[in-house]
């Protein structure tokens, strides 16, 4: 988890807890990156929470604001243990999300992502929802238009990471970048269809998508994709033209379009492989119900840990 000056206490406190506190299956490690100066009251925040952790709290200070990318590379390099789980400060994590992401990763995955449910004022104020693809084949060919997981949600292989880089700093793009990267050289990918992190957006969520300088960071993004082969001539085209625009329209129509085109793709693109699989004579169509948050339902029995996806055995590990 990285904080810098611009978060606010209370956010970072609710964060904290929901991924250390409140997790049923608890780290064995936090790493808390300070990127920069903070608030007097949110120094004093960071300085409780690191006394009043269950687990170990590993308190990395940055004295000047470097960015979200430099400063989770700092926090890479504090971290002891292989498995990483992010975590933003201002988001909250919902009690099962490590229990149902790490035993992926132990299992052979290499980065492992998760839906999630935006909210406003409060979790029980739902105003969006953003699943993405799940098949490492539809993430791979997502991965050349867009960013096929959700940032916050990620629980990767440190050594993948770092394998080809690390973050780097390519301001409001690190993540996309890392993870095409990651992609290009082999990583076994996946994502949990299931929303497994709360995402707190406020008036200006939207606003902040973008802009002049995201702008710059768009074209230079798409500039490090075709350099390294990641996309093609014709794609690098198709994707200035499609994202540079949309980030240059106004909010009122970059907001709908994101909610109905973009949010929505990984949850339709799953339905349909489910419709697939399913299209057989003695199979039904599936029951719809609305979503419901595991730890909200009534209670049911334990669930076992979701299969390995791919066609291809997960290779060995080595013992806890």
């Amino acid at each position: 988890m990285t904080v810098y000056g611009g978060d606010r206490a209370e956010y970072v406190k609710d964060a904290f807890r929901s991924a250390v506190h409140d997790q049923t299956h608890r780290p064995d490690q936090v790493v808390l990156v300070q990127d920069g100066p903070v608030s007097p009251e949110l120094g004093v925040c960071l300085k409780e929470l690191v006394a009043g952790s269950p687990v170990e709290v590993s308190y990395v200070p940055l004295e000047h604001n470097r960015g979200l990318g430099p400063a989770l590379d700092a926090g890479l390099q504090a971290a002891r243990h292989d498995i990483i789980a992010r975590m933003d400060a201002d988001d909250i994590a919902m009690p099962h999300r490590f229990q149902m992401q790490v035993p992926l990763v132990r299992a052979g995955a290499d980065l492992v992502g998760a839906g999630l449910l935006e909210f406003g004022t409060g979790i029980d104020d739902i105003v969006g929802r953003r699943i993405p693809p799940s098949d490492p084949e539809d993430i791979a060919r997502y991965s050349r238009l867009h960013d096929p997981f959700n940032h916050p949600t990620v629980v990767y292989r440190r050594s993948a990471v770092t394998a080809v880089g690390g973050y780097g700093d390519l301001p409001l793009m690190e993540d996309y970048w890392l993870f095409a990267r990651m992609i290009a050289a082999g990583a076994r990918v996946v994502n949990v269809s299931e929303p497994l992190v709360y995402y707190r957006v406020g008036d200006g969520a939207y606003q902040r998508r973008g802009g002049r300088d995201l702008l710059r960071s768009e074209l230079r993004l798409q500039r490090e994709m075709r350099r390294e082969g990641f996309i093609t001539g014709t794609q690098y085209v198709r994707n200035v033209v499609v994202r540079g625009g949309y980030r240059l329209v106004p909010t009122a129509i970059r907001k709908p379009f994101y909610r109905a085109i973009v949010a929505t793709y990984g949850d339709r693109r799953n339905r349909e492989r489910d419709r697939v699989n399913l299209e057989r004579p003695d199979a039904g169509a599936p029951e719809k119900r609305a979503y419901v948050p595991r730890h909200a339902r009534p209670s049911e029995p334990d669930q076992e840990p979701m299969a390995w996806p791919l066609s291809a055995p997960p290779p060995e590990q080595p013992g806890p």
